[in-house]
């Protein structure tokens, strides 16, 4: 699933591809990927618009054109991409906006469990957006702490809760964690302060590699490389990794380093 890194990677891709460009067409190949808005309206919103600079909330990506704006959101599989125009579209690109002359950005998406929103203002963009808590990645450490501690929850139900703070998913929620020595099944308001601290300066380091990586890299430094391996060991200690369906999500972590998960 597409987690902040990941959408960072999309904004980029935005930016250097279609960024003071003219959106000469828009081409829905699969309505049912518009919510809230239909084919037509999509087209006479943004053609003969220029995409201006991108934004990200979290996993959520925001294309201004200096009037209406684009929001989109990847789901499990969502990509976008950049191609040229004369390229033959994949079975799962579901709308193409041709900008310029030869280019096409692309959203790709083979579950279609997310998609695509239009914004007609700033005012539509803010309520489009109103459950989500601060960005992952920006959100300050005073801020950070007191959502920690005001929700009683398991500490990664808390990490990956969007309306908590938006952005962490099921790999960074692990690798954050690990690293920072804490069991994802603790209490976030058990938390101490030295902890809390602790824990939102290792989120930020963490953030700030797997931007530069473009996504959450699986190297074998990190735990999110050995999460698929046969029998899996912390990169850490060298303990077996134990998985559990804890907060309902596949979680991994070493009891070695975090204790009991369970």
């Amino acid at each position: 699933m597409p987690e902040l890194p990941d959408v960072e990677g999309f904004r980029r891709v935005l930016e250097s591809c279609a960024k003071g460009r003219v959106i000469r067409q828009v081409d829905v190949r699969d309505a049912g990927v518009l919510h809230g808005v239909s084919e037509r309206r999509l087209r006479e919103a943004l053609e003969g618009r220029r995409f201006t600079t991108p934004q990200r909330h979290g996993k959520w990506l925001l294309a201004h054109t200096g009037g209406p704006t684009l929001i989109l959101h990847f789901g499990m599989t969502g990509q976008l991409l950049c191609a040229h125009a004369d390229d033959a579209p994949e079975p799962h690109d579901r709308v193409l906006f041709t900008v310029g002359t030869d280019r096409q950005l692309r959203y790709r998406d083979q579950r279609k469990l997310q998609g695509l929103w239009l914004a007609e203002d700033d005012s539509e963009v803010v309520r489009l957006l109103d459950d989500q808590g601060p960005d992952a990645l920006t959100v300050d450490r005073d801020d950070f702490e007191a959502a920690l501690a005001s929700h009683r929850g398991r500490v990664k139900a808390v990490l990956t809760d969007q309306s908590v703070l938006a952005g962490l998913g099921n790999l960074l929620a692990d690798e954050i964690l690990w690293r920072a020595g804490l069991s994802p099944a603790t209490r976030s308001s058990d938390l101490t302060e030295p902890q809390r601290r602790h824990l939102h300066t290792t989120m930020r380091r963490t953030l700030r590699a797997a931007v530069t990586a473009g996504c959450v890299p699986p190297r074998d430094s990190w735990l999110t490389g050995h999460r698929d391996d046969p029998d899996p060991r912390c990169p850490r200690c060298g303990g077996h990794l134990r998985r559990s369906r804890m907060a309902g999500r596949g979680t991994v972590w070493c009891p070695g380093c975090q204790g009991d998960g369970a």
